[in-house]
């Protein structure tokens, strides 16, 4: 968990991420640096009726601008298509620049947002963008 909390500002808990590893209904990757048992990356996607939601994609600050949330995505994809996904979906924050270009170049676009969906740590709120990219 203090992977998640170093690389996302909105990380699971512990409890949740245990219990999206025992569900069939989640799958959950990790890269991690071939010297050592360091997890670089990681991402969590959840199987809907007819869709699947990305849940979490996080890389380690240190790995970032390296292609690992790419290569994470493209499992996802793939992954989410051999279920029979008809869309893959996400959300993020609307700030988050870096996120939406990556989604904007793997074909996602944006659906629409959550407004003040998000709570900052000054007290304020933030939008949330949802995303989704067709498989079909």
């Amino acid at each position: 968990m203090a992977f998640e909390r170093q690389a996302n500002d909105d990380a699971w808990s512990e409890a949740l991420l245990s219990a999206a590893l025992l569900d069939d209904d989640f799958d959950v990757w990790g890269i991690w640096a071939v010297e050592g048992v360091e997890l670089r990356a990681a991402a969590v996607l959840a199987y809907l009726p007819f869709d699947a939601e990305l849940q979490s994609i996080c890389v380690r600050p240190s790995d970032r601008r390296h292609g690992l949330a790419s290569e994470l995505l493209g499992w996802i994809t793939q992954c989410a298509i051999e279920r029979g996904a008809e869309r893959l979906l996400l959300e993020l924050r609307a700030s988050n620049v870096a996120a939406r270009r990556l989604y904007e170049s793997a074909g996602f676009a944006v659906d629409g947002q959550r407004c003040g969906y998000y709570r900052r740590d000054d007290g304020g709120s933030e939008d949330a963008l949802l995303m989704s990219r067709e498989l079909g």
